[in-house]
């Protein structure tokens, strides 16, 4: 079975994100290979946008990067789009890979400061009806919270479904 991590694009660098642990722990020829890509596509990824890249020391073949959007005062109906797309883009990336199972975290919550609540709705009506349409494509996808209060929303939101 490949697995598959997924990550996104942080641009603050030296806090406690998932794209930071990510990097760190994959190791320097994670930051190598995105500095390549980005060099050769020439511009950086737009919001909901996704890659592909090895996922070098960490436990999966691969991760799929994608950039979650960016709240700064309140949620638009166009963030919550770009949302969707982050988890239909990165989706589609998996099963143009031949990747069955993948694992998201939760997207633009932490310093991208996205709703938790909100964001989880999205998160899991998204996967929800992608999978409705492509259910044998995809084996598994996991919600990996990031602590307690992550899980109890994943828990509240999915019991509702």
């Amino acid at each position: 079975m490949r697995q598959i991590l997924m990550d996104f694009g942080c641009f603050v660098p030296c806090h406690k994100c998932i794209d930071n642990q990510i990097n760190t722990f994959a190791g320097i020829e994670l930051r190598l290979e995105c500095n390549e890509i980005m060099k050769t596509k020439n511009y950086n990824l737009e919001t909901g946008e996704a890659i592909i890249t090895k996922g070098y020391n960490l436990p999966s073949k691969n991760i799929i990067h994608t950039v979650g959007p960016i709240i700064n005062n309140f949620v638009t109906v166009e963030k919550e789009i770009e949302l969707a797309n982050c988890y239909i883009n990165s989706l589609e990336l998996a099963i143009k890979n031949g990747i069955r199972t993948i694992a998201f975290p939760c997207i633009s919550t932490g310093e991208f400061r996205f709703p938790k609540e909100l964001a989880c709705r999205i998160a899991i009506q998204t996967v929800d009806e992608f999978l409705t349409k492509n259910r044998e494509k995809i084996d598994k996808v996991i919600f990996n919270a990031y602590g307690e209060e992550d899980y109890q929303i994943y828990e509240r939101t999915s019991r509702k479904n």
